[in-house]
């Protein structure tokens, strides 16, 4: 059985979502570069995690009981940024600051940034760190539950599988990774670079609860991560079926924004013009 198609072509984005890509954007005026594509499919899970799922405070941060919260896919840190500043984890002039030497935020997210659970870049390593936690959580009998998103081609990985059959082992039904689906990867599609079909079956083949979404949709995302967890004694997988660079019709699918740097001036106007709320 493989993965079923989902239209998320024509999902349009709401105010909040255009707000979030914007801000998104206003880093790039300061740092003039960044992985634009891999933050812009991950607007929704973020948003949708930490309005409406998480439990966290943004001033205690390492409040014990927490929900951890990691991004495996290290490059796609603006959209983590983003959110983090929005919800007063650190202030919003952080964002201006971006990979400068006096900054708080690097390319990649870094454990001494209030908010952000682990050091993370080199892909295939965040599963195996949430099922650390989750395990740790088990053993102190915490409520705390544990969220990793991943992106598709990082589940190339072997790593992340040897991480995935743990999970299984140990039941471990706190642990809920979330698969940022967007079917490109660096340099071309993941079906050309290493075709993870039928890719549901595979996580329920490593005793995984798996389900798929769109995940540009805001309501779908929250109704489905309330039911958490989906199976008793499971771990869980969330498949969202995401664009990469959605959003902006000229970086969506386009690989050449997967990284971007020396954006231009004209550049930036471009992409504030396609997420205006007019």
């Amino acid at each position: 059985m493989t993965t079923k198609s989902l239209d998320i072509s024509s999902a349009p984005l709401d105010a909040r979502s255009k707000y979030l890509r914007r801000k998104i954007v206003d880093i790039l005026k300061f740092g003039r570069r960044g992985h634009i594509g891999a933050a812009f499919s991950l607007v929704e899970i973020f948003r949708v995690l930490y309005d409406d799922i998480l439990c966290y405070d943004p001033q205690n941060p390492y409040l014990k009981k927490r929900d951890r919260c990691l991004l495996s896919k290290g490059h796609g840190c603006l959209a983590l940024y983003t959110i983090l500043a929005d919800k007063g984890f650190f202030p919003s002039k952080e964002l201006e600051k971006f990979c400068t030497y006096e900054g708080l935020l690097g390319g990649h997210p870094e454990h001494k940034i209030p908010g952000v659970e682990a050091s993370t870049g080199s892909l295939g390593h965040g599963l195996s760190i949430g099922v650390g936690m989750a395990l740790s959580h088990r053993h102190e009998k915490s409520p705390a539950r544990v969220f990793v998103v991943v992106g598709d081609g990082e589940c190339n990985e072997g790593s992340v599988w040897e991480a995935a059959l743990c999970a299984g082992k140990h039941k471990l039904e706190s642990l809920t990774v979330l698969v940022d689906y967007n079917k490109q990867q660096s340099y071309a599609s993941t079906y050309e670079v290493q075709d993870m079909e039928p890719f549901a079956d595979k996580w329920r083949a490593f005793g995984f609860a798996a389900i798929e979404i769109n995940g540009h949709d805001p309501q779908e995302l929250k109704e489905n991560l309330k039911k958490i967890p989906f199976e008793s004694g499971k771990p869980n997988a969330v498949i969202c079926h995401t664009i990469k660079g959605k959003g902006v019709s000229f970086v969506e699918n386009n690989l050449n924004w997967h990284h971007k740097n020396k954006v231009t001036d004209q550049e930036i106007e471009s992409l504030l013009k396609e997420l205006s709320d007019a």
